[in-house]
Order: C-alpha cells, then structure tokens, then sequence
C-alpha cells in the first residue's frame, strides 16, 4: 500500500519532468514581398500553447497563424514567441524583405495629347502635402525624388509605398495646376498601387503661353491658379489610370 502511494505520488513528477521546452520556428511565403501584398506566417513551432507575433512594424498577433502586409517597403525583422506549459519561452527571428512599388508617369498637354519632354515630375503622398509643397516622395539619401521625362514624356518611380499619390507636375510652359483646380482627384490622384500590377498614370497638363508663367516659380504658380474661382472650359472625361496584371 505504501508502495502504491509512493508511486501515486512520484508519478506527477515524473510526468512533469518529461516535458518538452518549446520551440519556436516558422515558414514565410512569399518572401521577398511587395508592399501591399498578404504574406502568409506559419507557425512550426513545438511544445508551446500559446504565441506572439511581433510583425516588425508595430503589429503585433497572438495567433497561431498569421496573415500580414506591408504599407512600406524595407527590410523587416519579424519574431516569433512560443510559450511553453511550465513557463518557458522560445523566439525565433525571421528578416522579411519588402520590395515597393513601381509607378511610371506620362506627361502629356490635355487638349492635343503630345507629351511633354523635361518636365520636372514629384510624388506628395497626401492632398494637403501636394498643395503644401511639404513632405514629397524623397531617395533613400533624404532628398527630394525629384524626375525629369524623358524625350516620350516619360519618367519611373520606384520603392513606393502601399498608397495613392499625388502627382505635381511642373515645366516652363506647362503644368498640371488648373486641373487640379477643376477636379483635384480625378487629375492629380494616383491609383492606389495594388501588388502585382504595372501602374501606369498619364498625368495631364495645360498649355501657358504668357510670359509670366516662365518667370513664376513653382509654388507660386499653384497658389495663383489655385486660388481662381472660374478655372477653364468644361473637359472632357479621359482615362488616365492604368493598371495590368503582372506576369508571373
């Protein structure tokens, strides 16, 4: 009989002993990534109850599996927590690569629909930075991102975020300022920058003849056309957003 308690009472013990730490480990599909595409976590982690997801960009799951995206793209340091029954813990890090967005612009005069080659080409990611001249798309080095189009009036951008951006075009006898007087969205806003697609925008612009267009500079041409009140003549509607599926 003593034996039998004995036993009864070691067998707890024994069993407790017995277990496992946890492990934590993952697979990530797909990676690299592009912004704004769902990228699939996991979890092949052993000997845990319970997790934490930290995503790298202040998200943070406690799921089992987890599906994420990124606004930005960069390089992300993912981890993973696995907690065990006794109190134990494991993590395990993962490096996530992020890969933006591409936008190509074509610049062309809205009435007679030729290109315009050299004009000077900036992404504001926001109306109210578009119309402020304040925080525009910039390089890697801090400064401003900054293209000129080239002889078929065309310009790329690329490393983009998961966004919709606002296009200010500027050269010496043509911008896009009345249009986005006329109907800001429709002229200056981009499509939102979905994965898995070339974007392209053609972004329109008006024809200056005066003098004084060559010598205004930028901001205040905006602030001179944006602040009149009969802008132009009624435009006709013209498709100006494009997005093809990328082949894979």
């Amino acid at each position: 009989m003593k034996r039998l308690l004995y036993i009864l009472f070691i067998l707890p013990i024994i069993l407790a002993g017995c277990r496992k730490d946890p492990y934590a480990d993952a697979f990530i599909s797909p990676n690299p990534a592009y912004v704004g595409e769902e990228i699939y976590f996991e979890n092949l982690s052993t000997n845990a109850q319970h997790f934490e997801w930290n995503m790298g960009d202040g998200t943070v799951y406690t799921g089992v599996h987890v599906t994420h995206y990124y606004d930005n793209p960069g390089l992300y340091l993912v981890s993973l927590k696995a907690f065990g029954e006794k109190g134990g813990v494991s993590t395990a890090s993962f490096e996530v690569e992020v890969i933006g967005a591409t936008l190509k612009i074509i610049v062309k005069e809205y009435w007679d629909e030729y290109v315009v080659p050299n004009a000077s080409v900036i992404l504001y990611p926001t109306r109210y930075d578009w119309e402020n001249e304040t925080n525009p798309v910039r390089r890697t080095d801090g400064s401003i991102d900054e293209k000129f189009t080239n002889g078929v009036g065309e310009c790329i951008f690329t490393g983009l975020s998961y966004q919709r951006y606002y296009v200010d075009v500027y050269e010496a006898n043509h911008d896009n300022y009345t249009l986005a007087a006329d109907d800001f969205y429709r002229w200056i806003e981009t499509q939102l920058l979905e994965p898995g697609y070339d974007h392209t925008f053609v972004a329109y612009v008006d024809y200056y003849e005066s003098t004084a267009k060559k010598s205004a500079s930028r901001s205040v041409q905006k602030e001179l056309i944006l602040k009149q009140e009969s802008i132009t003549k009624e435009r006709p509607l013209k498709e100006n957003k494009f997005s093809e599926k990328r082949e894979k």
